[in-house]
C-alpha cells in the first residue's frame, strides 16, 4: 500500500503533467496506463510475430494475446467462437514485383477479436482498431516497394501501424470496465485484414454479433503512437458524421492541438461503420518516414503521447455518457483512397498541416521529387496545370501522370515561389 506522501506526490505529478485539463483525471493512474501501453506495443510489434500479416501465425499469436488481455480486463467474449470472429474472403492482391495492374486472387483467412461490456443500456459505443500489419510485405503495399526485389524480405513490425491503436483499445477496455460511465454498453473490436482493404471491419458490419441499430457511435484508432513532441497535434476525422461532434470535441479539455476533418470515409476501419450510418471518428497522430516500412518499431513510439490520446478518448466517451443515440449525418466523401496512381512523386505529406497547398514532411531519396530538388518543409502549390489546394487536389493531379511524363511543380520555400522540373 502506498504511503500518504507517495499518493500526494502522484496526484501532484498528474496535475502538473496534464495541467489539470482532463475531466476525469482523478480516476486514472497515468503511470500504469503508460506502462501497459508500452507492454502491449512491445509484444505486438516484436519480431516473433513476424509483422502480424492477416492469416499468418503471427496474427494468431496477436489474436491470442488480445483475447487474454480482454479476459484479464473482464470483458465478455462477443465473437462467434469466444472472442474470435473468423472470416474468409477472396481478394485480388497486386504483385509488388509486377506492373500496377498485375494481380492474382488469394483466399484470406483472418480473425476479428470481439469483446463486450454489457451495462444493460439501450445503446452501445463501438471502439475499434486493426491489429494486423504487412508481415514480410508478401501482398505488397501501395506505399512501399523494395528498391531491390531480390533483397531478403524484412519483417514489417507495425509498432505505430497499428500496435499503437490496438494497445489503446486494450487499455480503454480496462478503463471503461472500471469507470462510472454506465449509461452505454461498450463493444471492443480488434480488426484483422485492414491492410488488405478493411476486410475485418467490412466483414463485421455485414455479419455483426450485436444489433447494429443499437450502435450510437464508433471510435477508430489507427496510428496513434507518433504524436509530434513539438507540435503536440493530431487529427480527428469524421467530425461531420454527427452534429454533436462540433460542440462536444471542442469541449474536451486537452493540451493537445487537434485538426478536425469532416469526412466520414478514408483508408481505415471507421469507413465500414460510416457506410452503415453510424457516426464514426478516426484518431490519427500523423504519418512518418517509417510508415509501411520495416523501421516502424517500438523504440520510436511516443508513449506519453499515446497515453494522451487514450486520455482524450476516455474523456470524450465520458462526456457522451448521457447523450443517448447520436444522430448520423452523411459527409462529403474522401475520394483519395479510390484514386489509382501509375507514378509517385516520392514525398511524405504533413497530414497535420491545415493551410492551403501540400506541405512536404519528407522526401524519398532517388524519387522524382528529390531528384528535382524538392525539400522537406516545401509547400507544393501547383503540380502540372493543377493548383494544389489540399491533399485531395494533389492526389487527383498526381493520378493523371504516367511513367516517363515530365511536368513542373511549384513550391514555396522561405517565402519565395520556385518552379522545379519533374520527370516521373
Amino acid at each position: 500500500m502506498q504511503s500518504f506522501s507517495n499518493i500526494k506526490l502522484f496526484l501532484l505529478v498528474t496535475v502538473f503533467y496534464f495541467s489539470n485539463n482532463t475531466l476525469f483525471a482523478q480516476n486514472l493512474n497515468y503511470s500504469q496506463i503508460e506502462n501497459n501501453l508500452k507492454k502491449h506495443i512491445s509484444f505486438l510489434s516484436d519480431d516473433k510475430l513476424e509483422g502480424r500479416l492477416v492469416g499468418s501465425k503471427g496474427e494468431k499469436i496477436a489474436a491470442d494475446y488480445i483475447s487474454k488481455e480482454f479476459k484479464k480486463n473482464k470483458i465478455t467474449p462477443k465473437g462467434t467462437q469466444g472472442y474470435l470472429q473468423p472470416f474468409s474472403v477472396k481478394k485480388n492482391i497486386v504483385n509488388p514485383h509486377g506492373s500496377d495492374t498485375d494481380a492474382h486472387a488469394v483466399t484470406i483467412v483472418g480473425n476479428n477479436i470481439v469483446g463486450f461490456i454489457d451495462n444493460n443500456a439501450p445503446y452501445t459505443v463501438v471502439i475499434g482498431a486493426h491489429y494486423d500489419h504487412l508481415g514480410y510485405n508478401e501482398f505488397g503495399s501501395s506505399t512501399y516497394r523494395p528498391e531491390n526485389p531480390n533483397k531478403k524480405p524484412q519483417i514489417h513490425n507495425g509498432a505505430d501501424d497499428n500496435a499503437s491503436g490496438t494497445a489503446a483499445l486494450i487499455e480503454l477496455s480496462r478503463l471503461l470496465k472500471n469507470s462510472s460511465f454506465k449509461k452505454n454498453n461498450y463493444l471492443f473490436l480488434a480488426f484483422s485484414g485492414e491492410e488488405e482493404g478493411l476486410l475485418g471491419s467490412n466483414y463485421y458490419t455485414k455479419n455483426p454479433t450485436l444489433d447494429t441499430s443499437t450502435f450510437t457511435y464508433m471510435i477508430n484508432m489507427d496510428m496513434v503512437g507518433r504524436l509530434d513532441t513539438i507540435k503536440h497535434s493530431f487529427v480527428i476525422s469524421g467530425t461531420g458524421t454527427s452534429p454533436i461532434w462540433n460542440t462536444t470535441l471542442k469541449n474536451v479539455h486537452s493540451n493537445l492541438k487537434v485538426k478536425f476533418d469532416e469526412s466520414g470515409t478514408g483508408a481505415s476501419d471507421h469507413t465500414s461503420f460510416y457506410y452503415i450510418n453510424i457516426p464514426a471518428l478516426h484518431f490519427f497522430t500523423g504519418s512518418h518516414f517509417d510508415y509501411h516500412k520495416p523501421s516502424d518499431d517500438a523504440d520510436k513510439i511516443n508513449y506519453k503521447g499515446t497515453l494522451q490520446i487514450v486520455d482524450y478518448i476516455y474523456n470524450l466517451v465520458g462526456s457522451l455518457d448521457n447523450s443517448g443515440k447520436l444522430k448520423f449525418t452523411p459527409t462529403a466523401q474522401d475520394t483519395t483512397a479510390k484514386v489509382r496512381f501509375k507514378v509517385t512523386l516520392g514525398v511524405m505529406p504533413d497530414y497535420l498541416y491545415d493551410g492551403k497547398g501540400l506541405k512536404v514532411d519528407g522526401v524519398t531519396t532517388g524519387k522524382p521529387a528529390q531528384i528535382a530538388g524538392v525539400k522537406r518543409g516545401d509547400l507544393i502549390i501547383k503540380l502540372g496545370d493543377t493548383i494544389v489546394q489540399d491533399m485531395q487536389s494533389y492526389m487527383k493531379s498526381l493520378s493523371q501522370f504516367n511513367k516517363g511524363d515530365e511536368t513542373k511543380v511549384v513550391v514555396v520555400r522561405d517565402g519565395k515561389e520556385l518552379e522545379l522540373q519533374i520527370k516521373f
